[in-house]
């Protein structure tokens, strides 16, 4: 593994250094220990791939443009596809052997719950009542019985069930549990608790600062996903220049690509083809700039086999706990 705390230069190093305007030295403390299980240090996704036209187009765009790809999200939900939908999916991403994170639902906004849209935001875009809590769990069995290893969550509540289903065997061992943006942790010990409570990567708000990042891996391996380019809805987050020092800190690191100044496409619909179909282009094009701003400042070394997908070893509450 290369010495990411050295190795990778910062935009701008050479010019400035030679204008005695150079930045300080990298603190290797700074610098995470941690991995995916093969050694490497970052993973890359593309999100809002809403069914199967604009899985095809993403795969199309990434074989033209030479973007790797380890994980494809949708963001719409289990429910706004069909099985026959789904299982194209599944086939297609198996093909090129990229792991297909699907939404489980209702949540938030998507039922009649009007405290998420008050000036609080209420309890955010969670699972309301046990109802919700039980949709969200029929999404997760249909979805891993037509293939589906990767399932997005953004209730609390919601990743405990499904950590608890996989150790009770209701849904498949190695199913991934990947916590949405909508609920992102922003400090450490909040990142702790979701990894105990089954997380497998966490998806955390891109306005968090580089200092954030490693404190946050002072306390947990857990798999971060980071929007390199955040939706509006989200903050409008460009990092892009900063792709380096975030997988130098926040290693191991899903670098996701996302776009900002685009229309919501949540929840999905034939209404919406044309959008959807473009902005899953341009989300391509984004990571091939990003990987190649990484590959000027030397830092695009030690990226995760493609085709890798699981976590490695995490903390956990005993899953039996639930019922004491």
């Amino acid at each position: 593994m290369t010495d990411t705390a050295t190795a990778a230069r910062r935009p701008g190093e050479q010019a400035l250094s030679a204008l005695g305007l150079g930045a300080p030295a990298l603190d290797p403390a700074d610098a995470s220990t941690h991995t995916f299980p093969d050694g490497g240090r970052w993973r890359t996704e593309i999100p809002s791939c809403e069914g199967p036209e604009a899985l095809a187009v993403i795969l199309k765009e990434s074989s033209r443009l030479d973007v790797p790809i380890h994980r494809i999200s949708q963001g719409s939900g289990v429910w706004m596809l069909t099985d026959a939908e789904i299982t194209e999916m599944v086939e297609a991403s198996a093909e090129r052997d990229i792991e297909l994170c699907l939404f489980t639902g209702p949540r938030g906004t998507w039922d009649i719950g009007g405290s998420v849209r008050s000036d609080s935001r209420g309890g955010g875009l969670r699972a309301r009542g046990h109802d919700a809590v039980a949709g969200c769990i029929e999404d997760a069995v249909r979805a891993t019985e037509l293939g589906v290893k990767c399932l997005l969550v953004a209730d609390e509540g919601v990743l405990w069930t499904l950590h608890r289903a996989r150790v009770a065997g209701i849904i498949p061992a190695d199913t991934t549990l990947k916590v949405s943006a909508l609920i992102g942790p922003v400090n450490p010990a909040a990142y702790a608790v979701y990894e105990k409570l089954g997380a497998d990567s966490l998806n955390v708000p891109s306005d968090l600062t580089l200092d954030h990042l490693t404190e946050i891996r002072r306390v947990s391996a857990a798999p971060m996903d980071m929007y390199i380019e955040a939706p509006d809805d989200l903050g409008g987050y460009i990092r892009m220049y900063e792709v380096a020092e975030l997988i130098r800190r926040g290693a191991p690191l899903y670098l996701k690509f996302g776009l900002s100044k685009a229309p919501g496409i949540y929840p999905w619909g034939t209404h919406l083809r044309d959008v959807t179909l473009d902005t899953a282009r341009e989300r391509v094009r984004r990571g091939r700039l990003a990987l190649d701003l990484l590959a000027r400042h030397g830092a695009d070394v030690d990226m995760a086999a493609l085709g890798t997908r699981l976590p490695g070893t995490l903390n956990r509450f005993p899953a039996e706990s639930a019922t004491d």
